[in-house]
């Protein structure tokens, strides 16, 4: 087996091979003065089972086509099996067309994929659709960070509120609740628009000098994080942690949530400092299942 990093994943590609005591190499990949992408595999591939490693942010055109390029490059040079490990997996929630005549880009994006022999990916988001089935013809699987981050939790605030700050986080917040013993509250959200949101709070709970863990798949904006926190700071909480499987992070999320007081964690899915929570091994222990 040979593990390839590309441009978004290297480090935790490197992690995932040593953990599957596999070898390791990145993928060279440099952009032409016109921004047309040109690949170069830095080992021979040929006879291998080759696993490509990347993650969709940040540059998701960019990496969907790259990952269609090596995965038909690695099989012209002929490895036996190509698998895509996409830990974040972007398109996903543009699961329908929202307005008039609109892409729903996820079912593209899937055909495109639909070139490797495997697909790989960590909690996606599926709201719309039950499985990956629904977006690919390709073999899938669905691996999920839930019990990694009830760990983290349960080793730093073993008695916090784990809440969903809004229907589609129940998934997530009810199960990393159930690892831990706990009960978890979601609260309602009405989305205006790509950026405004209100939460209420509708459920009775004692939250005075409590510990609360806002628990989503993604953060992007952060502006379904922000609403709850601005409540939940008026009923005297003690410190508002926000964890999410994939830190997407776009337009200040981090410092926005961080000068409400919030602190910020992830997982490494997408590589950055708030990167706290490991998928590496979880990765390794799926890629011969």
């Amino acid at each position: 087996m040979l593990i390839i990093g590309m441009q978004n994943s290297v480090k935790l590609a490197k992690s995932i091979a040593k953990h599957a005591k596999a070898q390791f190499s990145e993928l060279n990949s440099k952009h032409f003065p016109d921004g047309e992408s040109n690949l170069r595999f830095m080992k021979n591939v040929k006879g291998q089972h080759v696993v490509l490693v990347n993650s969709f942010h940040p540059n998701p055109n960019n990496t969907l086509i790259e990952l269609v390029f090596a995965t038909r490059t690695a099989k012209d040079l002929g490895a036996k099996k190509v698998t895509i490990i996409a830990p974040y997996l972007g398109y996903m929630r543009q699961d329908k067309a929202f307005h008039p005549n609109e892409c729903v880009s996820s079912k593209y994006m899937g055909e495109l994929l639909n070139c490797a022999d495997k697909l790989i990916t960590i909690d996606p988001h599926l709201h719309r659709y039950k499985n990956l089935s629904q977006v690919f013809k390709t073999k899938t699987k669905r691996l999920s960070a839930n019990a990694l981050i009830a760990e983290h939790i349960n080793k730093r605030h073993k008695k916090a509120i784990i809440v969903g700050p809004d229907g589609e986080s129940y998934q997530w917040a009810e199960h990393i609740a159930e690892k831990l013993h706990h009960h978890a509250v979601v609260l309602r959200k009405k989305r205006y628009n790509s950026t405004t949101v209100r939460i209420k709070v509708k459920e009775e709970v004692d939250w005075k000098n409590k510990d609360v863990v806002l628990v989503d798949d993604i953060i992007s904006t952060g502006h379904t994080m922000i609403e709850p926190i601005k409540q939940l700071k008026q009923k005297k909480v003690r410190n508002i942690y926000c964890i999410a499987v994939h830190g997407v992070f776009v337009l200040d999320a981090v410092k926005r949530l961080e000068k409400l007081g919030a602190k910020v964690i992830c997982t490494n899915t997408i590589e950055r400092k708030e990167s706290k929570i490991d998928v590496s091994e979880l990765v390794a222990e799926n890629l011969q299942k």
